[in-house]
């Protein structure tokens, strides 16, 4: 036995009540409608009901519903799948956000970690090259000094990083001399301070010992200008250093 249609058992159905109708209307004396032709076209194409044998009408309304839970079924299945991948998609994309932003937090957290430990080392330098300089008490006395002993004494006091800029302002100030006096002020030394007896703060050999005027130079510039500007300061920018030297402080 061949299947019928979900269609053509609907198309069957109506057509048999149809013609039944027509039946009807001719027998009491009616005219049958002009639409009933349409009915009677597709009635010749069309298996109908009545047509089937009384013991398989059964089996094909059946066969037409389980062709019609089957087209559902088909579509349930496509629904449900588009709407799988949907929700992939957003999913997707939420993780790929998710991603992005940790990607962004554990490389800003690394630059940070990073600036922290050069940071961190930078200053540990700063503090072993502090440690390391000498105090002027550890050097000898002599009569006289050399520039090149001057600078050099002055190397050892004076931390690493900041002795450029020490070196151009004492050059400024005496040209490392550290017998130096100014004739109009009366400053005296390689700082060049006014009055110059104030550097016995340091030592009372202040006019006869370099590190004794180094000493009171750092710790002037330190009190003054703090060490860390020391290291930036430019010696145009600082005029005279104590008010005696050879140029006037800048406005």
């Amino acid at each position: 036995m061949s299947r019928i249609s979900v269609r053509g058992f609907a198309v069957a159905s109506a057509t048999a009540v149809t013609t039944v109708g027509a039946v009807v209307g001719v027998a009491a004396g009616g005219a049958p409608a002009a639409d009933d032709n349409n009915f009677e076209a597709a009635a010749a194409d069309t298996t109908l009901l009545a047509d089937i044998p009384a013991g398989q009408q059964a089996q094909v309304q059946t066969a037409s519903l389980t062709q019609q839970a089957d087209a559902q079924a088909s579509a349930a299945d496509s629904a449900a799948k588009k709407s799988a991948e949907e929700s992939a998609r957003l999913q997707a994309a939420k993780d790929a956000k998710s991603k992005k932003a940790a990607a962004e937090a554990k490389a800003e957290a690394e630059r940070l970690a990073e600036e922290k430990a050069e940071k961190e080392k930078k200053e540990a330098a700063e503090r072993a090259s502090r440690s390391s300089v000498r105090d002027a008490s550890s050097f000898s006395a002599q009569g006289s000094y050399t520039v090149a002993q001057v600078q050099a004494m002055a190397r050892q006091m004076v931390p690493a990083d900041q002795f450029q800029c020490f070196s151009n302002i004492v050059n400024h100030e005496s040209t490392w001399n550290y017998r130096a006096t100014n004739p109009s002020s009366g400053a005296y030394g390689l700082m060049q301070a006014l009055p110059g007896h104030k550097m016995s703060s340091a030592g009372a050999d202040w006019q006869t010992n370099p590190a004794t005027q180094i000493k009171w130079g750092l710790s002037y510039m330190d009190s003054r200008y703090g060490l860390r500007r020391v290291v930036v300061v430019r010696r145009r920018d600082i005029g005279r250093l104590d008010g005696g030297g050879r140029r006037s402080p800048p406005p």
